[in-house]
């Protein structure tokens, strides 16, 4: 964020309600003025008098929320282009798609965009120091910070308020949803399917809605930074494979929370463990690029004949193959689809194959496969 702000006028960051971006800035630029357009008199005064609006606050400054005046992109445009120095602004978002909007069409090639996301296992086990991890209970939480600097709270009573304000806010800023309630019901239904296959017709139908719609909403969610699609890695080598993407929320708390979980003993006796131990394994590695400023291909590999790997990374080249098994001893039928996968595209091309486990330690296994504790994988990448 530092070096983004000392190479740009303006810089934005974004992600979702309560992931910690007004924490984070404000505790990396605790000189930088301060104003948030959360407060509609204060929106309005910005996108009716940008001139007193600054006069009154100065720069360099931090403007939370910045998707509340979307008219101020033009003027900021106009004032960052009669001065081009580094380091005037720093806003921030929670509706991705409307900021990020704003950012293309008033400030390309003037503004710096860093993405914030829920906290991850790997930086509550830095927080912690020696003490022992509770893999366990981090599932079941999710990583919104207020629940971990505020162990007293309710994780069931805390997403039932943050739902209620995420479908109040940003929903209906983002779209015209007809009604509040189909859009709770799809966010249900699109948890259920967490670390699966994206059929939007198959999610329309569940839900009532037509298929076009279901895409419109899986967008809202993609914007107010909830789920994350992951593309298939489909390079011809002769086989069928599956081209639609892969669904997952960002969030395992938030997503054991809206499949009706009220601990995670009771998602341990369920189907879904599985699905929610890949959620956060995949979401391990994504927060741990998007901490680092880096935008690495992702992509997961399945063929028609099921042959799978849940996540690949391409990196100069070549290629690390990650499964993941909720299981603390993996078997030979763990590593079918990494020997599938290095079978097709040649063992030379695989840096790393791992297989994301609950295991304590490393260990290795066949053909250069390696079993690595799940929420530590941010350390292999």
């Amino acid at each position: 964020m530092k070096a983004l702000f000392a190479q740009f006028p303006a810089v934005a960051v974004t992600g979702a309600r309560q992931a910690g971006k007004t924490g984070l800035v404000r505790h990396v630029f605790p000189e930088l003025g301060y104003v948030s357009l959360d407060f509609p008199a204060i929106a309005a005064q910005a996108e009716q008098n940008p001139d007193g609006f600054f006069r009154e606050r100065g720069l360099p400054l931090i403007i939370d929320e910045v998707q509340y005046a979307p008219s101020l992109f033009r003027y900021l445009k106009a004032m960052i282009d009669a001065d081009r120095k580094p380091g005037r602004l720093l806003i921030t978002g929670s509706q991705i798609f409307p900021l990020m909007e704003g950012i293309s069409e008033s400030l390309a090639g003037r503004c710096g965009a860093l993405t914030v996301m829920n906290l991850s296992a790997a930086e509550l086990r830095s927080f912690q120091g020696e003490g022992i991890f509770d893999e366990a209970a981090f599932l079941f939480k999710g990583g919104y910070p207020e629940l971990h600097a505020r162990p007293e709270l309710d994780p069931h009573f805390w997403y039932g308020a943050y739902l209620m304000t995420y479908l109040e806010r940003d929903v209906r800023n983002i779209l015209n949803v007809g009604s509040l309630r189909d859009f709770d019901r799809f966010l249900r239904a699109v948890a259920a399917r967490t670390g699966q296959i994206l059929s939007y017709s198959d999610l329309a139908r569940d839900v009532g809605i037509t298929p076009n719609t279901a895409k419109k909403w899986i967008s809202v969610l993609q914007a107010s930074g909830q789920v994350f699609l992951l593309e298939p890695y489909f390079r011809n080598v002769g086989k069928r494979l599956v081209k639609s993407p892969k669904l997952y929320l960002c969030d395992t708390g938030l997503a054991a929370f809206l499949m009706g979980f009220e601990s995670w003993q009771a998602v341990e006796r369920h189907t879904a463990v599985g699905a929610l131990w890949e959620t956060h394994v995949v979401m391990e590695v994504v927060k741990a690029f998007a901490a680092r400023g880096r935008s690495i291909p992702l992509w997961f590999w399945r063929t028609a004949r099921g042959e799978e790997v849940d996540l690949i990374i391409e990196r100069d080249g070549r290629f690390t193959a990650i499964e993941c098994k909720y299981a603390e001893v993996v078997d030979e039928s763990g590593m079918k689809g990494l020997r599938a996968f290095a079978g097709d595209y040649g063992r030379q091309s695989l840096q790393a194959g791992y297989i994301a486990s609950r295991t304590i330690r490393p260990y290795p296994l066949a053909d250069g496969i390696t079993a690595i504790p799940g929420s530590s994988i941010a350390s292999y990448l």
